[in-house]
This record gives C-alpha cells, sequence and structure tokens, in this order.
C-alpha cells in the first residue's frame, strides 16, 4: 500500500464515478491531476495554473464547496462542476474537482444548412453527424447538409438519451441503429437505417456499450 502512488489512487478513486464526468485536483495554484471523461474533456493539463473564473479557483478562495454552470468562455466549452477544498491542519491545500457536461434544453431541432438556406430538422429525423473536410455533415432521414459547429460542441448540446459519440468521426441517433454487429479487437459495426455502416472505434466500445446496456 506504502508503494501506491497519488497518481494510481486518484485514477482508481475516478474509477467511481460515472464514464461521463471528467475528474480534476488541484494545488493552491495549479493542476496536478486530470483524468478527463468521453464525455467532457477541458483539455487540462497538469501544471496548468487556475484561473479566477474557474470553480477551483472559487472554491480556495471561500474555502466551501462550489457547484455551479461555468460558460466556454472559460475552457472552451460549458460544464457543470462541483469543487471541494481539502485542508491540512487548518490550511487550504487544494481541491477536488468534478466536472460534468452541460446540456441544453429546449431546442429540439438542429439547423442544417443547405444550396439555398436553412432547413431546421428535428432530433428524431437525424441519424448521425460526422466530422469531415473541416466541418459537420449531418444525415437525416430526407437528406444531409452541414453545419458549422465542431462535432464536440454538438456533443454537448445533443441529448444524451439520444445521441451517442461512438468514434472521433461520428456521433450517432441510438433510435436510428437497426443492428450491432462485433468487429475487430472489440468493436462494433452500427447498420444505420438508411442502410450505411458506422464503426464504433476501440477507445469509445467500452464507453458506448455500457451507455447501451448491452
Amino acid at each position: 500500500m506504502k508503494d501506491l502512488s497519488i497518481v494510481a489512487l486518484l485514477d482508481v478513486v475516478g474509477e467511481l464515478f460515472s464514464d461521463e464526468v471528467s475528474i480534476a485536483v488541484s494545488d493552491t495554484e495549479k493542476y496536478i491531476y486530470y483524468r478527463p471523461s468521453k464525455r467532457i474533456d477541458l483539455k487540462i493539463t497538469p501544471g496548468d495554473l487556475l484561473k479566477e473564473e474557474t470553480l477551483a479557483y472559487k472554491a480556495l478562495q471561500t474555502r466551501q464547496k462550489v457547484s455551479e454552470f461555468i460558460n466556454r468562455e472559460v475552457f472552451g466549452v460549458p460544464y457543470h462542476g462541483m469543487a471541494v477544498p481539502f485542508l491540512h491542519q487548518g490550511e487550504v491545500e487544494g481541491c477536488v474537482l468534478a466536472i460534468y457536461p452541460a446540456f441544453t434544453e429546449g431546442k429540439s431541432v438542429i439547423t442544417i444548412k443547405t444550396q439555398d438556406g436553412w432547413i431546421p430538422i428535428p432530433f428524431s429525423d437525424v441519424i448521425y453527424l460526422e466530422a469531415k473536410d473541416r466541418k459537420t455533415h449531418i444525415v437525416t432521414k430526407s437528406f444531409a447538409g452541414t453545419h458549422t459547429s465542431s462535432l464536440q460542441d454538438f456533443e454537448y448540446r445533443l441529448p444524451r438519451e439520444m445521441f451517442i459519440r461512438c468514434h472521433r468521426s461520428f456521433i450517432v441517433n441510438v433510435h436510428q441503429i437497426k443492428e450491432i454487429f462485433p468487429d475487430t479487437h472489440s468493436t462494433f459495426l452500427l447498420a444505420m437505417v438508411n442502410g450505411e455502416r458506422i464503426s464504433v472505434s476501440q477507445s469509445y466500445a467500452s464507453y458506448f456499450r455500457k451507455l447501451l446496456g448491452f
């Protein structure tokens, strides 16, 4: 037990949390540990200094637990988070953070650009989204178009009960999956309702299985 490193211990503790939660630890000035999740990644690197707008900074200043929504200006993506400071002999030495993806509510369409203009498409009609040629290509039941938002932006904005990231380049609508086939190296191949097949990459396979429950 005495040979267990702090990083190894934090990795084990991180397993207690959902795959959708990122974990970070800071001292009083900088981040010293970061474990991103499949759903939310703030691109923190150990050694990065704490910014005043962050939850870690607020928790250290107030010496209290802080839980709130942080807009995209801080890390480039919006998120919900909780930061809890830890003390030693009455002195604050750092804090631990749990970082959750921010889910948008209310909007139920994706507005796709076409040659003549834009068309709002209900979420239920979207089959999948693909990052290609520096654009997000959106394939629906009736046609395909593009959008200027990145696939990462869509991953935070789309309802998680309907859309799942299955590959670096793909987000699929789970209601538009006709069948799932095993593929090489513990990955999967998705047969979509429109006849196309989409790969579930190895890095997303475990997350994908857990969310779909198989």
